[in-house]
């Protein structure tokens, strides 16, 4: 048996959203549901975003944790993508709308067995085409180790792995975390 697939326009996803129990992610008409997420996940975004937002207060920068879309509009191929990352910083004032980010500058995903593919191809691949975005960073719940995806003064993204003895430096917002910090109350260090 076949089933027709349902296309919806961005203002009725946008709409859908605002009433929705349940998240769901945008690619060029159709919609995903997005799974749960383990207490790992949630402590590690959770510790990210804290230190983020006590050291951006009172300055030009915002950041978002779970709940804020990412809208990429794909020129090219003439489609809308909205994702929810975990951990999500703009510091562009022309970021106004409610609902979403345009102009991100720093993306976190924690990875979860059941997205890490998705975040490590679709989503990096993506997220690339934001002009705006000098940082994308993947972070493990079940080890310790952060991959950032980082684009240089040429416009090159370039990948730098860090471990248990490094510390992870997010130059789009100037901040330093130790691994202690990223992995705290879920991981030893």
């Amino acid at each position: 048996m076949s089933l027709p697939l349902t296309y919806l326009t961005i203002d009725e996803y946008l709409q859908l959203e605002q009433y929705s129990e349940v998240r769901h992610e945008y690619l060029g008409g159709q919609i995903f549901a997005m799974s749960g997420g383990s207490k790992e996940h949630n402590l590690i975004a959770g510790n990210i975003y804290s230190r983020l937002r006590s050291h951006l207060r009172g300055g030009s920068c915002s950041v978002f944790m779970a709940d804020m879309k990412v809208r990429i509009e794909l020129a090219n191929q003439n489609n809308n993508i909205f994702y929810y990352p975990d951990v999500v910083v703009s510091c562009d004032s022309q970021d106004q709308d409610r609902y979403f980010l345009n102009y991100p500058c720093l993306i976190i995903e924690v990875l979860s067995p059941s997205t890490e593919v998705t975040d490590k191809r679709e989503k990096l691949v993506n997220y690339q085409e934001l002009e705006s975005l000098r940082e994308y960073v993947l972070v493990s719940q079940d080890d310790i180790k952060v991959e950032v995806y980082r684009k240089d003064s040429q416009g090159h993204w370039l990948l730098e792995i860090l471990g248990k003895e490094n510390e992870l430096s997010l130059d789009s917002v100037g901040l330093s975390l130790t691994m202690a910090d990223v992995y705290e109350d879920v991981l030893s260090i």
